[in-house]
């Protein structure tokens, strides 16, 4: 089997180079709006962005990104004027498009899903019930994990790829992957925003007795609700059914 080696790095610099010249836009901007801007991170970089980034300074190959596929790789592959090589294994595999809900009964407002979520599609307060936007929800998985109660749960996308409604489906994830890119860049500056308002305020007294995990009222709380459903889900498990 024939293997296509990456092209060297001169090359990617004319690339770049021409594809700034006349198109107005840089090579990695290019890369960037092919990809599927789900933000996932299972290239093994903090967004779409900066994976798009490294492949246009040639310090990351373009098989990477399993929510875009085949059709993405090859996609990128003619960007950038080389054959298109299998999706990297080591990423992950290409799934249906999915997208996350909340089993409201059982969340219990840790507000942990919210600061995961790489778009702002969950919506909800500390010690409230936590909802998601499905329609901007990227699926990107990156909600699961943080969950200390399991009550996040992927579904699949509603899809057809069938005549026109197929071409009208390719138009919504073209357009919804241009939202995507958007809530993220917003969600980005906020959290700047954020940080640089927080920096400007005094310091906390460092002393231990006052920063203890064990006095944040806020982990407390979590640490309770998350024993009051262990609590339920056992006794509920151990009912005789009728």
């Amino acid at each position: 089997m024939r293997t296509n080696p990456r092209p060297p790095k001169h090359n990617l610099r004319l690339l770049h180079s021409l594809a700034t010249r006349f198109s107005g836009r840089s090579l990695a901007d290019r890369v960037d709006a092919i990809l599927p801007q789900t933000q996932c991170r299972q290239c093994g970089y903090e967004g779409c962005r900066p994976y798009a980034e490294a492949v246009a300074r040639g310090e990351a190959d373009i098989n990477r990104c399993p929510p875009g596929g085949e059709t993405g790789i090859r996609r990128i592959a003619r960007l950038m004027g080389r054959e298109p090589i299998p999706l990297d294994p080591d990423c992950g595999q290409t799934k249906p498009k999915q997208t996350a809900w909340i089993d409201e009964n059982a969340c219990i407002g840790c507000t942990l899903c919210i600061q995961a979520c790489p778009v702002d599609a969950i919506h909800g307060a500390a010690k409230q019930m936590h909802t998601v936007i499905s329609i901007e929800c990227t699926g990107c998985e990156l909600c699961l994990p943080p969950c200390p109660v399991d009550c996040i749960h992927m579904q699949p996308a509603a899809e057809t790829s069938a005549g026109l409604a197929g071409l009208l489906g390719k138009f919504r994830r073209r357009k919804s992957a241009k939202l995507f890119q958007e809530r993220h860049q917003k969600r980005l500056q906020r959290l700047q925003a954020k940080r640089r308002q927080k920096s400007g305020r005094p310091k906390l007294d460092p002393h231990p007795s006052q920063n203890r995990a064990g006095d944040d009222p806020r982990k407390a709380a979590i640490q309770a609700a998350i024993e009051r459903t262990r609590a339920k889900k056992s006794s509920l498990s151990g009912k005789p059914r009728a």
